[in-house]
């Protein structure tokens, strides 16, 4: 083996290296500063200003169980987890698929981070009988998105 290839090969490993260990060191970080949760809290005003019934309801009901389905396992002995649901938009059809958007601001312990999930949906036969039932599985979707990545940063 030659010398540059022995150098390029060295390098590579280091970096692989310096990621690892960035990556494991900032989500200790991560972990150790995440205040614990308590309460969870959903506010779904402005989304029922903007959206209405029954995908306001939807939210109102189902992000309670996802975030403490996703925030499992925490302390529970911590602030009051506050979810503002801004907007929710179930996107057009394009070939099959639908670009899901749901989004606001989660604070917990003074904490207050804009928070936002995006999911694909593939379309399938029932939905045009069923419209009701697609959205609502559409609007479950989103909100397991979203919990998942409030659980991730919080």
């Amino acid at each position: 083996m030659s010398t540059p290839e022995w150098d390029r090969r060295a390098a590579i490993a280091l970096c692989g290296a310096f990621v690892l260990v960035a990556a494991t060191t900032s989500t200790a970080a991560r972990v150790q500063s995440a205040p614990a949760v308590g309460i969870v809290r959903v506010d779904v005003a402005p989304l029922r200003a903007s959206v209405g019934d029954p995908t306001a309801t939807w939210v109102e009901q189902e992000l309670p169980r996802q975030l403490a389905q996703a925030l499992s396992g925490r302390t529970p002995n911590g602030g009051t987890l506050v979810v503002r649901i801004d907007s929710l938009a179930l996107g057009a059809m394009k070939d099959g698929w639908a670009w899901d958007n749901i989004g606001g601001v989660a604070t917990v312990g003074g904490i207050a981070l804009p928070v936002r999930a995006t999911w694909r949906y593939q379309a399938n036969a029932i939905d045009q009988a069923l419209v009701v039932e697609g959205n609502h599985a559409r609007v479950s979707a989103l909100v397991q998105a979203l919990a998942f990545w409030i659980a991730r940063d919080f």
